[in-house]
């Protein structure tokens, strides 16, 4: 079994507003204490799994006998697919969605 580095992540105020940021959304200052909670507590669990061991797992294991159906890979050329779609976007430009930069 490989060792794998486990990383104890507890958030903090400083981390839970970059996640803020980062996520665009408002988080109310009497739910951060109980989001952060949430979130470490999540984290906690997650990093449970890598105490599995998958050695003795084939990996290209499949729940399915026989494996993923396949289908034909078509391109759907509607155009009233694509603009309904931009319909609902806040901010689009010659057929592109435009995101706010997320990389500092």
């Amino acid at each position: 079994m490989s060792k794998i580095k486990r990383i104890t992540v507890i958030i903090d105020n400083t981390l839970l507003a970059k996640l803020e940021k980062l996520s665009m959304l408002k988080i109310e200052d009497e739910k951060k204490e109980e989001l952060a909670g949430q979130l470490t507590e999540i984290l906690a669990y997650v990093e449970n799994l890598s105490e599995l061991s998958t050695d003795n797992l084939d990996p290209s294991f499949s729940t399915l006998s026989g494996g993923t159906p396949l289908r034909e890979d078509k391109a759907n050329t509607d155009i009233k697919i694509s603009r309904n779609i931009f319909s609902h976007a806040p901010h689009t430009e010659n057929e592109f969605f435009i995101v706010p930069k997320i990389i500092e």
